[in-house]
């Protein structure tokens, strides 16, 4: 794809950033920690961060990551709030493929349709697997319910277990034809880059499955690598997405990767706006 000259991307728009603190916990056997130094307690923090950052739009997930179901699911309603008081904010839900998670996504699935609502957020890294029966029901719903509200799937993607793109990459050929799928972290390290890039992400492409990728936590090689194998390939240009993943993700750092590897033109802007906007739509 031709890239015309153009001034850089001042004002991205990012696709996967999180709001709420979450409790200390032991992770890996250690003592009890608070890694999440820079997430947004309060809708007004969230604001601020993306005026700070020059974020011109933002879609906005409930923080997760110990093993508390209770924590990620109250963390809906802060997600809501944050759209709903901002036009530059979308958000999604945090939903679990865990059955006995049922009845709290019973209750975040009924806010579903709410105004702002964008996206269902699920990951595998607090227990389940694409291919366990416990999780059948649960995606199952997840999946059919984003397709008939017009909502994206957030999906988690990290390398080894559940969450390797090996596993994850059941849904999208499950439930792709139906369903829009964001995997995030371009597949998740280095194993998940070179089997996404490598042809995977493109032939899901090609073969007509709705779904979009971003590069947060990309390995330094890998978003020169997408972008040219977007530009060998002629396909992809309209899927990626630029994100953050704060308070996980840097910006700065997130925002520097991808603008090296993207230029100044027509990908750039298809990267950091575009995408977005065509993915997640108007506030």
């Amino acid at each position: 794809m031709s890239q015309p000259a153009r001034r850089a991307v001042a004002a991205p728009y990012d696709a996967h950033r999180h709001i709420g603190v979450l409790p200390s916990f032991p992770f890996y056997g250690g003592p009890p920690i608070n890694p999440d130094t820079t997430a947004a307690s309060t809708v007004a923090d969230f604001r601020r961060s993306l005026d700070e950052q020059g974020v011109e739009r933002a879609l906005v997930l409930p923080n997760y990551g110990v093993p508390d179901p209770d924590v990620a699911f109250a963390l809906n309603d802060l997600a809501l709030e944050a759209a709903a008081a901002d036009d530059r904010v979308r958000c999604g839900l945090w939903v679990s493929p865990k059955s006995s998670d049922a009845a709290r996504n019973d209750r975040a699935l009924a806010l579903a349709a709410e105004s702002g609502v964008a996206a269902l957020k699920t990951s595998f890294l607090l227990g389940g697997g694409v291919d366990d029966p416990d999780c059948a029901v649960e995606l199952e719903r997840i999946f059919t319910t984003a397709a008939e509200l017009g909502l994206v799937v957030h999906v988690h993607t990290s390398p080894g277990a559940a969450s390797d793109v090996d596993r994850v990459g059941g849904l999208v050929e499950t439930y792709g034809d139906a369903t829009r799928i964001h995997l995030v972290h371009l597949g998740g390290g280095m194993s998940g880059h070179l089997k996404l890039i490598g042809g995977r992400f493109f032939d899901w492409v090609e073969a007509g499955k709705q779904v979009w990728t971003d590069t947060s936590w990309a390995v330094g090689f890998a978003p020169a690598w997408l972008v040219a194998e977007v530009e060998r390939r002629g396909v992809g240009h309209d899927r990626v997405l630029f994100a953050t993943d704060v308070p996980w993700g840097d910006f700065a750092g997130e925002h520097a990767r991808l603008a090296a590897a993207s230029g100044d033109g027509e990908i750039a802007r298809l990267f950091f706006r575009d995408n977005f906007e065509a993915l997640y739509g108007a506030a």
